[in-house]
């Protein structure tokens, strides 16, 4: 079979052609913060791309972080989505009572559209025992606890950090939450590792612990859309 000169040369265009470049994913800029942070430049943050942050509410069922008012007042102001979080001390008291705690000093969630669902911080203990001195099962029954009445309070599930590491050790790399809780992980780096616990993705990823504006910096996994409708429920 003879091929033409002109059928030659349209091959050649397309197997020379530079590849397309791969479709990098959407995502959007956030941070977290408590009371380490006391001065914070929201609308700084807000003004260079980040629409979110997670702001430390609560620890067990004592504590309330004394700056909690004003940063959710200053996010709220600069336009970015908002909500809190709750240092969990599994060791002190049952994950219920540290959930309805949480709701009742700025962990609540409301439809509208621009405040998060709440998150539990569950991860090293601070002060001793890093699984708190609870087996692996205990600890997801505290876990399940904690997110079972947040959910039953506020029709949303809580969004859950962690890191690969803890995880794997104190719930035994557990996937009784990875249909309903999002996952914020933490890992520190250029990628965001393993994801534990059955979940196919994060849906926060912090990935570095500074931030220009202050606190820690934390990815959105997704659109602005779909943070929103994070928000929304």
């Amino acid at each position: 079979m003879k091929i033409s000169t002109a059928l030659i040369l349209v091959a050649l265009k397309f197997t020379t052609a530079t590849p397309a470049p791969l479709e990098r994913r959407a995502t959007v800029q956030g941070f977290d913060i408590s009371h380490y942070q006391p001065t914070v430049n929201f609308q700084g943050a807000y003004n260079s791309g980040a629409r979110f942050v997670i702001i430390k509410a609560t620890e067990g069922t004592t504590y309330i972080d004394p700056s909690f008012s004003s940063h959710y007042t200053g996010a709220t102001n600069a336009g970015l989505i908002r909500g809190g979080y709750h240092f969990a001390h599994p060791d002190t008291s049952t994950g219920a009572a540290q959930a309805t705690y949480f709701l009742a000093h700025g962990g609540g969630w409301s439809g509208d559209g621009i405040t998060l669902p709440g998150m539990l911080d569950i991860e090293y203990n601070p002060n001793g025992a890093t699984c708190y001195g609870l087996s692996t099962s205990a600890m997801v029954a505290w876990i399940q606890s904690f997110v079972n009445t947040y959910h039953t309070k506020t029709t949303r599930y809580p969004m859950i950090y962690s890191t690969n590491d803890w995880w794997s050790t104190c719930t035994g790399n557990s996937a009784a939450f990875d249909t309903t809780c999002p996952l914020v992980l933490a890992r520190y780096g250029s990628t965001v590792g393993t994801i534990p616990g059955g979940w196919p993705y994060q849906t926060i990823w912090q990935n570095a612990d500074t931030y220009t504006y202050g606190g820690d910096s934390d990815i959105f996994n997704g659109a602005l859309s779909s943070l929103q409708k994070l928000a929304s429920g």
